[in-house]
């Protein structure tokens, strides 16, 4: 504990600047310590860009679609929202450090950390036995709090809405799991099986975390307790809301903004010039009404755009020792969220009559 203690604000530097724009190396910021430290630094800067990547495809296709203004996770100054898409940035960041923390310990990684073997030689269930490699999620769900959690400083329902839902995601994480199996026997009779839990794709944990974005619940404080201004008013108000939430469900506080429109100040571009998705192989239903969701509910319109892309193509290797291409023409068209043409009345007028 003492060690996590020493390098919490490295942590907290560490952490904050996975989130910026340019690349960073660990190395700017660890210039000593432990080797353990800067191998858990390195997995977290992974995890947590895992989880950026995520979101942005979870969104692709939303009106809120993962914007960079959305990726601090402190509550410094009070300036975060709590939202029910910034509920989902939690989650998934939170998860996304786990996930890679553990997927490095069992992969043998990490100093000191390795399978989960507490189990094995233990009857399972009926025909199967514990064995085999377990992926260690108490590891990565231990050490991802240690880090994750440690941007959490405040003490008001924001905070708390905040870490709770950095453990919804990590208990995504087991959630998610799977079983398994090896089997053993004469002739590959599998008279019994040995069993290991591992984890999912990460692609998986989003979907679950999607699912549980799309059902998040508002949380309602007691807002005269709150006002008065005492902080054991406040921890009670914060307690009793809690009291009827289960930890794997999301939570938020305030009511999203209109995605459609332009916020400067929260950062928000609007879905003006945002492209959307009317035809395509193995379009989801969700991305079929993009347009309709991005545009055509937004006040906007539709635009297609049509644009000439030259490639290689037809190549034959020639001995010896050149290839020769043909320059190829190809049409894609695309469709894009524009302004409405604002209609001018006495044209209107001229024409009726």
């Amino acid at each position: 504990m003492a060690f996590f203690k020493l390098f919490t604000p490295l942590v907290l530097c560490v952490y904050s600047n996975v989130f910026s724009a340019s690349a960073w190396s660990v190395n700017n910021f660890l210039m000593t310590g432990p080797k353990a430290f800067l191998t858990y630094s390195s997995s977290v800067q992974v995890g947590a860009q895992s989880g950026i990547a995520e979101c942005k495809h979870q969104f692709a296709w939303d009106r809120w679609n993962c914007p960079e203004s959305a990726l601090q996770l402190s509550t410094h100054n009070g300036l975060r929202s709590a939202t029910r898409e910034t509920s989902f940035v939690h989650a998934i960041s939170s998860a996304g450090v786990m996930y890679t923390l553990t997927r490095n310990c069992s992969l043998g990684d990490l100093d000191n950390c390795g399978c989960d073997d507490s189990r094995n030689g233990k009857i399972g269930g009926r025909g199967w036995i514990w064995g085999g490699c377990s992926d260690n999620v108490d590891f990565g769900e231990r050490i991802s709090k240690q880090y994750v959690d440690a941007l959490e400083t405040g003490q008001d329902s924001r905070a708390a809405v905040n870490l709770h839902n950095n453990e919804a995601g990590r208990l995504a994480v087991k959630a998610t799991m799977k079983r398994i199996c090896k089997c053993h026997g004469m002739s590959e009779s599998c008279s019994i099986q040995t069993c290991w839990l591992q984890l999912s794709e990460f692609r998986e944990i989003g979907n679950y975390l999607k699912l549980k974005h799309d059902h998040a619940q508002k949380l309602e404080m007691d807002k005269r307790r709150m006002r008065a201004g005492n902080s054991a008013d406040n921890r009670g108000a914060i307690a009793e809301a809690f009291s009827t939430t289960a930890r794997t469900e999301l939570i938020y506080l305030e009511d999203s903004p209109d995605y459609c429109v332009k916020n400067a100040s929260l950062g928000f571009l609007g879905t003006e010039g945002r492209e959307c998705l009317q035809s395509g192989d193995n379009l989801s239903q969700w991305e079929k009404r993009s347009c309709r969701r991005l545009c055509h509910e937004c006040g906007l319109k539709v635009e297609e755009r049509r644009t000439e892309i030259i490639s290689s193509c037809n190549c034959k290797f020639q001995w010896c020792c050149t290839v020769n291409c043909e320059q190829c023409t190809q049409v894609v068209t695309k469709h894009y969220c524009s302004r409405r043409e604002r209609s001018n009345p006495h044209s209107k007028r001229r024409r009726h009559h």
